[in-house]
């Protein structure tokens, strides 16, 4: 019986198996941000430790940085100081780190990947849950917390338990007006938001393995959201196609031997999991959530669902869900007034996220409903740069939407850009839960980036089909 990605990733990194019955895995790469590093750096400074490898680790922000203004110092002043524990923890361990203004901020998930940071076989972590993100190119990619954060500095390893593996298969081509964000909110509907918990999800089947990159990399970001702790894509041509010439990818004689490397930690087509579930990519149409988690969420052409047709011990959770959204059970989610579109975050600020609305806002000649605020947010200085190099900065401003720096903006509240009052925000970020864009009441529908134009123009949730014919 042949041997799964997860497992050969993982034996290879295993230092040794600790008393606790955990294992200590070396880290490849540690990638760092303003939030989660402060206070790990103050643990080691309580020690007096250091950072046993800086050239394995990588920092950036990306939470608290404005999108509208970033002149220093920044006008909240936390964030301020946040930037500047960075700033200065960095300097002082000799630790790489893309400020604003380097050509190379962004988030931090959308950077590694545009850097070659990013690689098959590599085991990653980074305070942050969707650190998941870079299993599609596949990665072991661990979201971690300050403790942990702290002991990867230190130490360069982390100690975790040894997940399942569940393979998710899904065949057939995709039908017109499907992205990656639906096939994501699709399997997370299925197998519900704890169904991944103590598991690995290994995305396979010929839908993920025509997807791009940028594609992948939306899927992967979202497993956390089921309960997966990783998720991963096996490495493809398709990847090597992405990584060759990027700045820190390998390079010449190093470029063959990465390449043996890689190839060699696909699955094994005789490979064993302890699940499998499979799913018809013609199945799937545009999805929309319209609770409060990322599992509640219908194809676009469905009613909201019944609260008796819940199992059991989710049938409370809906009722908070249609309390708390203003929605009713039976009613259609297409045709709800929006008032704020937002169209970034790690999930859905890539290049071709924008270049895909770009070309879906050249079929339809509106501007964006007089009452709807609608944000263009690139997740990285990079993508701003290619936008604007495309011209399609002055396309979205011309058509009523603001362009923006880079940044994690409305995807959470830390930073200006948020929900106010009981605001309905079109989101391509990745979760729904109560007070998550900033306002305490503020509602959060997860949906793709071409559903948020859609919508943006519309002014109502809409279908992109529809909208875009």
């Amino acid at each position: 019986m042949g041997k799964n990605l997860y497992d050969k990733v993982f034996d290879l990194h295993t230092v040794t198996r600790l008393p606790s019955g955990q294992y200590q895995l070396m880290m490849g790469l540690h990638m760092i941000h303003e939030v989660t590093s402060p206070q790990a750096f103050e643990m080691l400074k309580d020690r007096g430790w250091s950072v046993l490898y800086p050239d394995r680790t990588v920092a950036t922000v990306d939470h608290i940085i404005p999108t509208d203004s970033q002149i220093r110092p920044l006008k909240d002043s936390q964030a301020e100081e946040m930037f500047q524990a960075l700033e200065k923890n960095t300097r002082e361990h000799g630790i790489v780190f893309h400020h604003a203004g380097s050509g190379k901020q962004g988030i931090v998930h959308i950077i590694a990947p545009e850097l070659g940071l990013t690689q098959p076989g590599m085991t990653i972590c980074c305070g942050d849950s969707h650190t998941s993100t870079h299993g599609a190119f596949g990665s072991l990619a661990f979201g971690i917390g300050t403790s942990q954060v702290r002991d990867v500095l230190a130490t360069q390893t982390l100690s975790v338990s040894k997940l399942k593996v569940r393979r998710i298969e899904v065949n057939g081509k995709l039908r017109p007006g499907v992205y990656a964000k639906d096939v994501v909110l699709y399997i997370i509907n299925k197998l519900g938001v704890n169904g991944g918990v103590g598991y690995c999800y290994e995305f396979a089947g010929s839908a993920f393995e025509s997807m791009s990159m940028d594609e992948r990399m939306t899927v992967c970001n979202m497993a956390i959201e089921g309960g997966a702790r990783i998720g991963y894509v096996n490495p493809d041509q398709t990847t090597y196609d992405y990584m060759k010439g990027r700045p820190s990818a390998p390079k010449a004689e190093a470029w063959d031997k990465a390449l043996t490397y890689w190839n060699s930690i696909r699955s094994d087509a005789d490979a064993s999991y302890d699940d499998v579930v499979k799913y018809d990519a013609a199945d799937i149409e545009p999805m929309m959530t319209w609770g409060i988690t990322p599992a509640q969420s219908v194809g676009v052409s469905q009613p909201l669902p019944a609260i008796a047709s819940a199992p059991e011990a989710e049938k409370p959770l809906y009722r908070e869900a249609y309390e708390y959204m203003k929605f009713a059970e039976g009613q259609p989610l297409l045709g709800k007034k929006v008032d704020v579109v937002f169209i970034g975050s790690c999930t859905n600020a890539r290049l071709s996220d924008f270049e895909e609305v770009a070309r879906l806002l050249k079929k339809n000649s509106g501007k964006v409903a007089s009452h709807v605020t609608a944000l263009i947010v690139p997740g990285s200085e990079q993508v701003k740069k290619d936008l604007i190099a495309q011209g399609l900065d002055k396309l979205f401003v011309e058509r009523g939407f603001q362009f923006r720096e880079a940044g994690c903006s409305m995807c959470l509240a830390m930073n200006p850009d948020r929900l106010e009052g009981d605001q309905l925000c079109a989101s391509t970020s990745n979760r729904n839960f109560k007070g998550r864009q900033g306002s305490s009441t503020g509602r959060t529908i997860l949906m793709s980036p071409a559903s948020a134009a859609a919508s943006a123009l519309a002014g109502v949730l809409a279908d992109a089909r529809e909208v875009f014919k």
